[in-house]
């Protein structure tokens, strides 16, 4: 067996890699791949890649740490390629002509690939902590990616008129869009005070750069337009709904994966995908068949099953078809190990949305189960994931010998995964989650004795219950019931996370009706005046995107 490989061989046979991957022949993919990991950069980016993708469709822990095992090798073998005296080493951005003309078509690519594995291992980073504390702490890391993709960008336009453009020189460009792309996007979604933190002077991300660097290689043919494909979808289809304002670009995201589609029909990623832009659009009827389709097309991968059984369960919690959310959520705390206290919460949240018959038949004991959830919390490298933390503190009230039940958990549950900015597509579905809300609301009322969660609840359910009357065009109502858990806010005495959350509703309905300076004014005091609350990360990426969304700079505001 040789012992070098050359870059256009190398690209081959990733290209070959490539299509088993997305033909769901992940093992043969990684088989193509190994013998050469160590020997390769390209053999080297691969493989590594593909751990990183598997890590960060799981969250795991075991999957997260081999991916950032498999990451370092991979650093070492593109390491071994790059120029001695690198021009980022001193990180000086004088690219001159001269350096330019001195770099082989090899070390181009060594640094590509360096920075990429680089921009992968931020990237695992970024997924494992919502709290960004890992993420700043490789912050030198990113820095140095950052900066090697500057200068290949720059290498890039010097380069731009030479005649002997080959394959290798488009793989190379490729390379490029993905790295500035991806950064500028990453950066782009963190709010001011992370940014401050990571003490980039004027590292600031541009989105619309970002978006449409990767826009360019989606639509070119480098083994990266794929890896630019998936980066814009992650955006379109999690990222703008979980961290930002719920408006997703379903359209983009269409046209994006249809190319993939016709090419690669049974490919259980493209076809999950699919699945969530149907869901996005409201069509859950249409998703829960793809979803389906998506489970059988193969079974290798037990963690792309799990990310569709967790879409399922949401799917049907739509629909409040309880019986079925109560199986995707169970198969889910029987079979999956990313959160297993977020699994056990949600499928006592669900039973406890079921009549008492249908409960009985199920054999489960609420109580019990919202009882375990304390003890399944985990901490990852010493931090807890924020939405269990939310879980542990709700199930708190079932601690007690007299345990004081929870109000329409499920769909509270769905609210901190903006699950109503979904629904809220479909006004039927909306219509009848009123219709629950304004039921539980009026029990509540007439309750003779009230707990000491009876100020909580009722503004919690004022919160869902605008949510719904927003989504419905009711803009006055929605206000209003915005309004009361403002008013009520000092009587709150558990739920700290009520008023932040309020307020920036309050401002996005306020954008919505096109009051633009009301809107900031009420998103900035959630912004500014809160501190110490639930999942108070998730709702500054949020207040973030939404004053981006208005071009306020986070720059003028403390």
């Amino acid at each position: 067996m040789a012992s070098k490989m050359d870059i256009k061989c190398a690209l081959e046979e990733c290209s070959m890699a490539l299509n088993l991957f997305l033909n769901n022949k992940f093992s043969e993919a990684l088989e193509i791949l190994r013998p050469w990991s160590k020997d390769s950069m390209y053999h080297a980016l691969g493989y590594s890649t593909i751990l990183v993708m598997q890590a960060a469709m799981t969250f795991e822990q075991q999957d997260i740490q081999m991916g950032i095992s498999a990451m370092k090798e991979a650093l070492q073998t593109c390491q071994r390629f790059r120029k001695r005296s690198t021009v980022v080493e001193s990180l000086s951005s004088l690219v001159s002509k001269q350096s330019v003309d001195q770099l082989s078509e090899e070390e181009m690519h060594a640094e590509i690939c360096y920075a990429e594995c680089l921009l992968q291992k931020a990237g695992l980073i970024f997924v494992q902590d919502e709290n960004m504390i890992n993420f700043i702490k490789g912050g030198l890391k990113i820095r140095t990616s950052y900066q090697i993709y500057k200068e290949c960008h720059q290498v890039l336009q010097m380069t731009q008129g030479n005649k002997s453009k080959n394959e290798t020189y488009y793989q190379f460009e490729g390379g490029v869009k993905l790295g500035i792309g991806a950064f500028n996007l990453m950066l782009s979604l963190l709010p001011g005070r992370i940014l401050r933190l990571l003490e980039f002077i004027g590292f600031s991300g541009n989105r619309e750069l970002g978006l449409s660097q990767l826009r360019e290689g989606a639509s070119g043919s480098s083994l990266r337009a794929i890896l630019c494909t998936f980066t814009l979808l992650v955006y379109h289809t999690y990222i703008s709904l979980i961290l930002g304002t719920g408006e997703a670009n379903f359209q983009e995201a269409d046209s994006l994966l249809e190319p993939y589609l016709q090419k690669f029909p049974n490919g259980s990623i493209i076809l999950f995908y699919a699945a969530r832009i149907d869901t996005l659009k409201g069509n859950l009827e249409k998703a829960q068949l793809r979803f389906q389709e998506c489970i059988t097309a193969q079974e290798q991968w037990k963690q792309i099953h799990h990310l569709c059984y967790w879409e399922l369960m949401w799917c049907y919690t739509f629909q409040q078809n309880w019986l079925q959310a109560y199986r995707y959520a169970d198969l889910l705390s029987k079979e999956s190990r990313w959160s297993k206290a977020i699994y056990v919460f949600q499928k006592a949240a669900i039973l406890c949305m079921l009549p008492e018959d249908d409960l009985k038949r199920t054999g489960e004991d609420v109580v019990s189960l919202f009882r375990q959830v304390e003890g399944l919390k985990q901490r990852i490298s010493g931090k807890s994931i924020p939405t269990e933390k939310f879980a542990v503190r709700k199930a708190r009230r079932y601690a007690s010998p007299q345990p004081v039940k929870l109000i329409l958990p499920a769909l509270e549950m769905m609210y901190v995964w903006n699950g109503f900015a979904i629904v809220g597509k479909r006004a039927d579905l909306t219509e009848n989650l009123l219709v629950t809300i304004e039921k539980e609301e009026a029990a509540l009322e007439n309750e003779t004795n009230h707990s000491e969660y009876y100020v909580d609840d009722v503004c919690m359910l004022q919160l869902l219950k605008g949510l719904c009357l927003k989504y419905l065009g009711r803009l006055m109502q929605a206000e209003l019931c915005f309004n009361k858990v403002i008013q009520s806010e000092k009587q709150i005495k558990y739920d700290s996370y009520l008023a932040p959350f309020t307020l920036y509703e309050l401002g996005l309905l306020y954008k919505q009706q096109d009051e633009r300076e009301k809107a900031i004014r009420y998103i900035e005091t959630a912004k500014n005046n809160y501190k110490e609350y639930s999942m108070e990360s998730r709702l500054h990426f949020r207040i973030h995107a939404a004053l981006d969304s208005m071009n306020v700079s986070s720059a003028s505001t403390p």
